[in-house]
Order: structure tokens, then C-alpha cells, then sequence
């Protein structure tokens, strides 16, 4: 009995102690990482990319294929309201700009293409399905991804479908459609390809004029964001705790990166990655924002901001600016990681933002939206709506999403 006694008294000693090393591990392993200026990071700044072809001035979220969410048209606060359009429901996500219009989708599914200078709605189309997307827009067509049918997400998911559908920006007609699983991945056109990913794990290239598949790429869990196009590499995170750079000619994976091991769920990646300096950003439900190498796929730095970051990325002069659920907007350096500068905000943080002329916008949960000095952090703007990502523009004016409402704002 007392061996019994004393070889039980060793196990539980050994199990503690395994625990304890467990524990250690998992902790040093989750800690944030300090980025290098040497490894891997291209200082060169690369000015905002034109629209790709005459008459489009936002043709997709984040702007450009890097997703950068960068435009240098001349406005800057304060501004009055101009016009606003009363899309009847949540606009999750912002509008396309192109051929005189904005186009976006209401959480119902509704898709608008609303007169840019006078509000007036020149047509809408219903699809019976739910939308947490931005549209694209390219050569006179509009690309909107769908979740399923109403309604929606409720209930069993297996077996739900979604669809990807191209319209003609004129008048709506339909050109073409893909069904795919239900997606929520703001879709963009590079080259006459469109990509985007959806919730059984793959990724889509789709030839834009006709839908046909090019490629295509298995994760193994949900994708919810967007994916990124640069150089020859297209950059996407999946809620597998993954980052995937894949070849953009033929879908074959280059390399994968991982979120960080640490005590708890390892986190996921909802954010759109973000493709700039050598290096891919992206934010994490572990509450982390990411610098991956864009050749390696090596973690280059990781800074933790206390609450989950659904955030995607604006990339402006070195600097990475993200928002978390901590209520904290933050400034980092793109080559370290380091904070060079944090704003409190009125409430969390969910949607992405958007850099004007040097003033960066985003929306809290709270429905509220800010614009800070992208240098300093100082406020210089504020606006009582918006929830999500709020402000896109071309070169007449801001346009500003609200809840349920869509504002273009003139110089004051």
C-alpha cells in the first residue's frame, strides 16, 4: 500500500511538473515578438496605386489588390452632409466606386447603385440571400459574393450554398453567376481574374468575364475575409489558424504561417490581410496583429492589443493602423511592430479603416466614427454613425457607411 501510495504521489508530482513545463511553454511561445528593419522589410514607400481603368475610383475593399486602404484625394475635415441614402438595413461593409455610381449591398441583400452626386438610386437588385461583403467593380460589371438564403446563418449549416454574381454596373442585368459555399469575402479583379474565398476553406480564381474556374485551393476551415493580390503571390487567412501565399497562376501553395501557440484557443484569421514592404499584415482573433515575411512566410513580429482584432489593416507610411476589441486604434511600426502611437475609443473596434489625405477613419460598435492625424494619433473628426468600416471616397467627396445609411460628405 505504501509503494502503491508513494508511486501514485510520483505520478502526480510528474504530471504537475509536465504541466507546469506545458504551461511555461505554451507562454513563451504566445508572447509577442519584436520585429527587425533588416529581415525581410523593403523600406520604399510605394505610393497609392491608380484606379485600374478611367471612371473607377474605388474598385474594391481596401482599395487596391494589396489592400492597403490608401487614397490621397484632397479631403479633409470638417464636413457636411451632402446627401444620405436609406438602405433599409445593416450595411455591413462599404461601397464601390465606378461609372458615376456606388454600388454596395445591405445585410439582406439588396444590391444598390446609388448616383454619387445626388443620392438618387438608379437601380437594386434583390437575391433572397444574406451579404457581409463589399462588391468589385470592373469593366462596366459588378461582382458581389452572397451567403445562403434567408435565413442565412440560423439553424444547421451543412448544405447551405452561396453564390458569386456578376452584374452589369448600367442597369443590373445579369451576366453571370458561381455557385460556391456561402461567402463573405470581398471579392477583387486583377488582371481580368477575380478572387475571393468562402466558407468551405477554398479559394477562387474565376476568369471575371465569364465565371469559369481558373484554380482553386483547399484550407481546412472557413474563409472570411478577403484575399490579397500582389506581385505574383495572392496572401489569404483562414479560420484554420492559417496564413496561405499562394501562386497566382495556377493556385499552388508557396507556404503556409500559422498564429501564434499559446495558453487558450489559438487564434484565427477573419482579417483581410494587408501585402506591403516585403512583409503581409493581418489581425488575429487571439487578439494579435501579424507581420509575416511575404517571400518565407517567417513571423516577423507580432503585437498583442487585449481584444480580439477582426480589423483588416491600412498600410500608410510604415505604419500599420488596426483596431481591436479593446477599444484601442492603434499605430504600429510596420518594421518592428512597435506602438508609435494608440487612441481610446468610445467603444470596440470591429470593422477596418480607411486612410484620406492623411486622416485615418474607423467606426466603433458603438456607432460612432473617427478620423485621427495618421502621424500623430491627435482626433481631428468626428461622426454620430457608422459600426463597421466606414468611409471610402473618390476625388469629389467622403462617402461615409452608417448602420443603415450611406452619406456623402462635402468639405464644410
Amino acid at each position: 500500500m505504501r509503494r502503491a501510495l508513494l508511486a501514485g504521489a510520483a505520478l502526480l508530482l510528474l504530471g504537475l511538473v509536465a504541466a507546469g513545463i506545458f504551461v511555461g511553454l505554451r507562454y513563451r511561445q504566445g508572447q509577442d515578438v519584436r520585429g527587425s528593419s533588416t529581415e525581410e522589410f523593403t523600406p520604399t514607400e510605394v505610393a497609392p496605386a491608380p484606379p485600374p481603368e478611367p471612371g473607377v475610383f474605388w474598385p474594391a475593399y481596401g482599395f487596391d489588390p494589396e489592400r492597403h486602404a490608401v487614397v490621397n484625394y484632397p479631403h479633409r475635415p470638417p464636413y457636411k452632409v451632402r446627401w444620405f441614402f436609406r438602405a433599409r438595413t445593416l450595411v455591413e461593409f462599404p461601397p464601390a466606386i465606378g461609372y458615376g455610381r456606388l454600388y454596395f449591398t445591405n445585410n439582406y441583400g439588396r444590391l444598390y447603385a446609388v448616383n454619387a452626386k445626388t443620392g438618387k438610386r438608379a437601380w437594386k437588385k434583390d437575391s433572397g440571400r444574406c451579404v457581409a461583403s463589399s462588391p468589385a467593380v470592373w469593366e462596366h460589371m459588378v461582382i458581389q459574393t452572397y451567403l445562403a438564403k434567408h435565413p442565412c446563418n440560423r439553424g444547421k449549416q451543412k448544405g447551405l450554398t452561396g453564390l458569386v454574381v456578376a452584374r452589369f454596373a448600367g442597369f443590373g442585368q445579369f451576366r453571370w453567376q458561381a455557385r460556391i459555399a456561402p461567402s463573405e469575402s470581398s471579392p477583387v479583379v486583377v488582371d481580368g481574374v477575380v478572387y475571393l474565398g468562402d466558407w468551405s476553406g477554398r479559394v477562387y480564381a474565376l476568369y471575371a468575364r465569364t465565371g469559369k474556374l481558373k484554380w482553386s485551393f483547399k484550407t481546412k476551415n472557413k474563409i472570411k475575409g478577403g484575399v490579397t493580390v500582389s506581385g505574383d503571390r495572392v496572401y489569404v487567412g483562414s479560420y484554420d489558424h492559417h496564413l496561405y501565399a499562394l501562386n497566382r497562376e495556377n493556385g499552388k501553395l508557396l507556404w503556409r504561417a500559422s498564429a501564434q501557440q499559446r495558453l487558450g484557443k489559438r487564434g484565427q484569421f477573419y482579417s483581410t490581410p494587408a501585402a506591403a514592404y516585403g512583409r503581409v499584415y493581418i489581425g488575429g482573433t487571439d487578439g494579435k496583429v501579424y507581420s509575416f515575411g511575404a517571400t518565407t512566410g517567417k513571423l516577423r513580429w507580432s503585437h498583442s492589443t487585449g481584444g480580439y482584432v477582426y480589423s483588416s489593416p491600412a498600410i500608410w507610411r510604415r505604419l500599420v493602423l488596426i483596431g481591436s476589441y479593446s477599444r484601442r486604434f492603434y499605430a504600429l511600426d510596420a518594421a518592428t511592430g512597435q506602438v508609435r502611437w494608440r487612441f481610446r475609443a468610445n467603444g470596440k473596434i470591429s470593422g477596418s479603416p480607411t486612410v484620406v489625405n492623411g486622416i485615418v477613419y474607423f467606426s466603433t460598435l458603438k456607432e460612432r466614427t473617427y478620423g485621427l492625424d495618421a502621424r500623430t494619433g491627435k482626433l481631428v473628426w468626428q461622426f454620430a454613425d457608422g459600426k463597421y468600416t466606414p468611409v471610402v471616397a473618390d476625388p469629389d467627396r467622403v462617402y461615409l457607411t452608417g448602420y443603415h445609411r450611406v452619406y456623402a460628405l462635402d468639405k464644410r
